[in-house]
């Protein structure tokens, strides 16, 4: 405590204007976002080494105040700004004086002048918040999205952090300090700072930041959700084809056919042609306004009902219905009906038909699994974007599936044109219209999905 100041070069005593022009002039720093700190001295010996500190700091004479500016740095208003457009509020928690607080908060995006100073409090010290109880303060946190919390001690931000779950939020917590290790522990995700970060931070948190950039945490954000989607999309790839290959064995049971499908074709299918293209998916780059959805529920499931009434009941079908079409064509154009198919099928069962029946079922198998796969090439480019257009995404943004489509239909040709494969396969030749038939399955598959693109695509 100051009893004296030095002005103008003499020591003279402290009077109450001068301290109010102390407080000033660190309150005008502290609004620029400058950290001040007050310097003062005592005259004395050697006897000032055994005084206890609240003693030694009696009878002070004030010496000045020094500003020291630590800039954000130029990336973290975009990422403050991208958090806000994804739905993710960012609190800042700071052991610094108010004042200086709420300037950097300003200067990053995370308060703006949008604010009425009437409405509520925008900067919450720890002093405030020690009169509050923990309904009060889990009721600031849960209705107040632009908050700054100043002078706070490790035990604020660990009952801040409590606070923030307990109103079923998803916390994150960035540290560097020793201070910051209880917060860091109790958070979901505890984030330390790799460079200037304390080994006790870095122990206590989940992920070491290497670089101690904010952005990277927004853009690792950016990357699980991108990675999220994509499962689910490798999910639907997958599942539409399974549809597909079930059916026909359905149909057999309800139709007494033989099936449309034999167990090499389908895992020609599964284990071959699906393959490529579906790690293509896996591949896929972040979606157009990804950073603009808010945050899905913890509890929501991967495989929620969207995806399955999709995969299942809408692909899926499209894709059976194709496949047995195609089917049911090749015996048409052989002059085989339903009833005809259905005298014949006692003897394909038992592996008595005669060689005519066997490669008109041999060829209607073969273009059924040709035409699945075909829907399949429709069915990665739809299953590109839940909601997004592939016309708006680009045809050739993900070069990979290029790829898999090519890397598949070599498979396809040589199942159908190689002789030894014929055989494991059950395939036989198909003829030009059947070839031409089949590029209309993907337009198909592909043109009804952009239909259904167009209709949700302004649903939530």
């Amino acid at each position: 405590h100051c009893q004296s100041i030095l002005r103008d070069g003499a020591i003279a005593e402290l009077q109450h204007q001068d301290w109010e022009n102390v407080v000033a002039a660190n309150d005008a720093f502290a609004r620029q976002g400058f950290r001040v700190l007050g310097l003062a001295v005592r005259p004395g010996g050697p006897e000032l080494q055994d005084m206890k500190a609240q003693d030694l700091e009696q009878n002070l004479t004030f010496l000045g105040l020094v500003a020291m500016f630590d800039p954000p740095r130029p990336e973290v208003p975009e990422a403050i700004a991208q958090c806000h457009q994804a739905g993710i509020r960012v609190t800042m928690v700071t052991g610094d004086y108010g004042l200086t607080a709420e300037a950097i908060a300003q200067q990053i995006g995370l308060l703006d002048d949008s604010f009425n100073p009437h409405e509520q409090v925008r900067v919450v010290t720890g002093e405030s918040m020690d009169h509050l109880s923990e309904a009060q303060l889990q009721q600031m946190l849960k209705y107040r999205s632009k908050l700054v919390f100043a002078r706070m001690s490790p035990e604020h931000k660990l009952r801040l952090v409590q606070a923030y779950k307990a109103v079923g939020a998803i916390v994150a917590v960035t540290g560097d300090g020793v201070n910051d290790a209880p917060a860091l522990r109790s958070s979901h995700i505890g984030i330390a700072m790799g460079l200037n970060g304390t080994d006790v931070a870095r122990e206590a948190a989940d992920i070491v930041l290497t670089d101690d950039n904010f952005a990277t945490i927004v853009g690792a954000i950016e990357q699980g959700r991108t990675v999220y989607q994509n499962i689910r999309k490798f999910i639907t790839y997958i599942l539409a084809s399974n549809v597909a290959e079930l059916v026909p064995f359905l149909l057999m049971v309800a139709l007494k056919i033989p099936p449309a499908l034999v167990i090499m074709q389908i895992l020609a299918i599964d284990l071959g042609t699906d393959m490529v293209p579906a790690l293509a998916l896996g591949a896929e780059a972040a979606e157009p306004g990804i950073m603009h959805q808010p945050p899905r529920s913890h509890t929501h499931p991967l495989m929620d009902r969207a995806l399955l009434l999709r995969a299942y009941c809408w692909l899926g079908l499209l894709e059976a219905v194709l496949g047995m079409a195609a089917f049911f064509w090749v015996w048409y154009t052989h002059g085989y009906g339903l009833a005809e198919i259905q005298a014949v099928t006692p003897t394909l069962l038992s592996h008595a038909a005669t060689a005519p029946i066997l490669l008109i079922y041999a060829q209607a198998t073969t273009l059924t699994l040709a035409a699945i796969v075909a829907c399949q090439d429709g069915n990665v480019f739809a299953c590109r974007s839940e909601k997004t257009s592939i016309w708006r995404l680009g045809w050739f943004t993900n070069p990979l599936i290029w790829f898999g489509i090519l890397v598949e239909w070599t498979l396809i040709i040589a199942i159908i044109q190689v002789p030894f494969l014929r055989v494991i396969f059950s395939t036989a030749p198909l003829n030009p219209a059947q070839w031409v038939v089949l590029l209309l399955c993907p337009l198909l598959v592909l043109g009804a999905e952009e239909v259904r693109k167009a209709m949700v695509k302004d649903r939530p």
